[in-house]
């Protein structure tokens, strides 16, 4: 899982990124409804690569039950081009450095590949960090 996330937010290596994935069956679901498929999470985290510089990711307390792990998640960057897909549509940059605080909880199939991933964060404070406060 830790390594899934370095790819996902570096873009190393996409082939490997997709061994991890049940690529036909993957189910995102994020806050507000934001629900994607695994070419919809791809397309993401393309956006966020574009643009945040110096990016990174950590992760912190994992809990695994059976075919369930939740974990805390922070991914980091610089926001130094639009971003396209925000949840409030496309940002301008404003240079600042950006802590997209996230808990996830991930569902593997019997092959260890991920199905399902739920993720709550704190859009309030990932909104004042954009400057889209009134997003």
């Amino acid at each position: 899982m830790v390594r899934a996330g370095e790819l996902e937010v570096s873009g190393e290596n996409q082939q490997e990124v997709d061994t991890y994935f049940d690529t036909e069956n993957f189910a995102f679901h994020g806050p507000d409804g934001f629900d994607a498929d695994y070419a919809g999470l791809t397309e993401y985290f393309q956006s966020v690569r574009h643009a945040f510089d110096d990016r990174s990711i950590r992760r912190g307390i994992i809990v695994v039950d059976g075919d369930t792990m939740a974990c805390q998640t922070w991914i980091e960057g610089t926001f130094v081009r639009p971003f396209t897909h925000s949840p409030a549509g496309t940002l301008q940059p404003n240079g600042a450095r950006i802590v997209m605080d996230l808990i996830n909880i991930f569902k593997f199939d019997g092959h260890g590949r991920l199905v399902e991933e739920f993720v709550r964060t704190d859009y309030r404070s990932f909104f004042r960090q954009l400057g889209a406060e009134g997003a």
